[in-house]
């Protein structure tokens, strides 16, 4: 069975620098045609906040441009997010996502996209 643990998040000043952490069990990283990272703020809709494609593609929204880096070591089966100048508005629960699909025509940074979903962790940016 596939899980999705995310780890890292916490409270900090604006401007302050978090590094998200997604740890992969029960189905191989390299397995995995696009992983990512979302955010749902209270009250909205969760959106996408970066994805890396299995040939190193990586996506990133305008909101989170030259802030957010995606990475990954396939090696240690985890997936990371280093968010820097962090802004009071990137407060949100953060999810990490995966799914094995090709899905050539489908937004990449869409919440229908992925089939597996972490429980998410806070990241709070006070100003």
């Amino acid at each position: 069975q596939v899980q999705l643990v995310e780890s890292g998040g916490g409270s900090v000043q604006a401007g302050g620098s978090l590094r998200l952490s997604c740890a992969a069990f029960g189905y191989s990283y390299m397995n995995y045609y696009i992983m990512g990272w979302f955010r749902q703020a209270a009250g909205k809709e969760r959106e996408g906040v970066a994805v890396i494609f299995s040939d190193g593609r990586i996506i990133y929204p305008d909101s989170v441009k030259g802030r957010f880096t995606i990475s990954k070591d396939v090696a240690k089966q985890t997936l990371y997010l280093q968010m820097n100048s962090l802004k009071p508005e990137d407060t949100a629960m953060y999810y990490c996502a995966a799914d094995w699909r090709v899905l050539p025509n489908t937004q990449p940074l869409g919440v229908p996209r992925f089939s597996y979903w972490g429980q998410g962790t806070q990241v709070t940016v006070s100003s």
